[in-house]
């Protein structure tokens, strides 16, 4: 009889600027911010190879969205795949701000590159 799978967590690292996904105490993913004003602006995601195909990256940016909501936040989706999400749950729209040439700037000079 196999074990059941073990129930991924998700946590924000606010030292790292992200929301982390653990599986067994051990990292599979994460999707990276910074916070403007009183916007999150998502930039990053990404899932270790390891833990592909698990939908780990969905249940991470869907606990990460309803972090935001709960701290009366806003989203920018710079990231690809926060995008994406969103585009498939509109049930997170009303806290989609447009991304825009001056928060990609601003993000930019942040990140420093």
């Amino acid at each position: 009889m196999s074990q059941p799978a073990p129930t991924p967590v998700v946590r924000r690292v606010d030292a790292r600027h992200r929301y982390e996904i653990l599986v067994d105490d051990k990292a599979a993913g994460f999707t990276a911010y910074r916070d403007r004003d009183d916007r999150r602006v998502f930039f990053h995601t990404e899932i270790d190879d390891a833990y592909a195909g698990q939908g780990l990256a969905s249940i991470l940016v869907r606990e990460a969205l309803d972090d935001v909501r709960s701290a009366g936040l806003r989203i920018v989706p710079v990231c690809p795949y926060v995008a994406k999400f969103l585009k498939k749950h509109e049930e997170y729209a009303d806290l989609a701000d447009e991304v825009t040439p001056e928060v990609v700037e601003w993000l930019d000079g942040a990140l420093k590159r």
